[in-house]
């Protein structure tokens, strides 16, 4: 790194990582399951100990920053899990139609926008994780205005890409935010 701060390691210690922990045989439902929780857990661990710092963007002009992928995520969460899946007539919670970044255009340093961007998701993984553990298999479908007629398994495998991707980013944003790397 060319500012002289030292890399720290935002986890070191593999044999207490739960992300780990994802079953490699076993039911289908539950394997998915297990992958989804652990592009969850490492959304969470990229934030961690942050508070202000969330806000801060990537690069100029981009609005990027771990705060607007915590919103965005809720509102992908909402979007697969209730709106399509569950057929819900609810709207996002921080993008709008006439407004579609506001996940990270309002992602702003503030206590109140912080807390309710992690009690919004948090809540939307919960809705989620439920649904997915109440449903009959992962056959059920759902029909979604830009991919037609989808599955709760493709959903799920969605969900780990989304994740997968953000997390890249949450990588480099938590580098460039205090140094600190993880595994």
């Amino acid at each position: 790194m060319t500012s002289g701060r030292r890399r720290a390691a935002l986890f070191v210690d593999e044999e207490r990582d739960s992300r780990l922990d994802a079953r490699t045989t076993g039911e289908e439902r539950h394997m998915l399951a297990d992958f989804l929780a652990a592009q969850r857990a490492t959304l969470e661990l990229k934030c961690a100990g942050l508070e202000a710092e969330l806000a801060l963007r990537s690069v100029e002009p981009s609005t990027l920053s771990l705060l607007g992928l915590v919103r965005h995520l809720a509102d992908v969460e909402r979007r697969w899990f209730r709106r399509v899946l569950a057929g819900q007539d609810v709207p996002l919670l921080f993008g709008t139609d006439t407004h579609p970044d506001h996940d990270f255009d309002g992602a702003v340093p503030e206590p109140a926008v912080i807390a309710a961007a992690w009690e919004a998701w948090r809540a939307e993984a919960a809705f989620a994780d439920r649904f997915v553990m109440e449903a009959p298999d992962l056959d059920i479908e759902g029909h979604d205005g830009w991919r037609g007629t989808v599955s709760l398994r493709w959903v799920l495998i969605q969900m780990v890409e989304e994740y997968a991707r953000h997390n890249g980013h949450a990588d480099l944003l938590r580098e460039r935010i205090d140094g600190a790397i993880g595994v």
